[in-house]
């Protein structure tokens, strides 16, 4: 039994980049295309399409993006809130990530959004992940 779908979904992204795969597939969750949604407004996928399986399960296929010297464009990608920890930061201490180069991926209210626009809306949330 899993537990933390997001840990699972980042470690099946992370995997794939290192075999420089085209396609991951992870496991269907709303939370899970919320992050995936931001991944790809910040250019960090190609994209997403989510497919109905058998027995009424869903999975997410992701394309990958690497750049023009095949090297993924994602660095890094880590899951800092977890369901044994979680980890939760007001609007004020979301306002930049890795000086602007990386990005944290929030949970908040208004949705799961990236770390900017939850600066910008003056909202905090729990923290999801971080990438860069």
């Amino acid at each position: 039994m899993m537990n933390d779908i997001i840990a699972d979904a980042l470690t099946r992204i992370r995997n794939a980049a290192m075999r420089k795969l085209e396609v991951a597939t992870l496991l269907h969750s709303n939370t899970v295309v919320g992050v995936l949604t931001v991944l790809q407004a910040k250019e960090y996928i190609e994209g997403f399409k989510v497919i109905d399986g058998a027995n009424n399960k869903k999975t997410v296929q992701v394309t990958l993006k690497y750049d023009d010297n095949d090297n993924s464009v994602i660095n890094e990608i880590k899951r800092v809130s977890t369901p044994g920890r979680r980890v939760y930061k007001n609007a004020s201490e979301l306002k930049s990530f890795k000086n602007g180069y990386g990005t944290i991926i929030v949970s908040t209210n208004k949705g799961v959004i990236a770390n900017d626009e939850a600066f910008a809306s003056k909202v905090g949330g729990e923290l999801l992940c971080t990438v860069w």
